[in-house]
């Protein structure tokens, strides 16, 4: 799942469709927001995603954590919040893979 990027503008109700959809594909949506508007906007949409996936039996939680980057060539670090988004019990976590059988059996 590529990083979803959040800022002051995006529309929760649709941030919250792509964090949903993330999570039933990959087990796990992660969101990138500079600026305590776009902090705002993030932390709707995962409530907004919550209640989508509420319906079938999915709860989710979030990890915030720091990160630097670099938002246009030459300018110097931006600090950044990096929103982790998982489900609480594992229901849509990507599967491990089998261990491969011989078909000389």
């Amino acid at each position: 799942m590529q990083t979803l990027k959040v800022s002051s503008e995006s529309d929760p109700g649709a941030t919250a469709g792509a964090i949903a959809n993330g999570i039933r594909e990959c087990g796990t949506a992660e969101i990138q927001v500079i600026g305590p508007r776009a902090v705002n906007q993030a932390v709707k949409a995962i409530a907004i995603a919550r209640g989508y996936l509420a319906a079938s039996a999915v709860d989710l939680y979030c990890v915030p954590s720091f990160t630097s980057i670099m938002v246009a060539e030459g300018e110097q670090e931006k600090t950044a919040i990096h929103f982790s988004v998982r489900t609480r019990h594992g229901v849509y976590a990507a599967k491990a893979e089998e261990p491969e059988i011989p078909s000389e059996l």
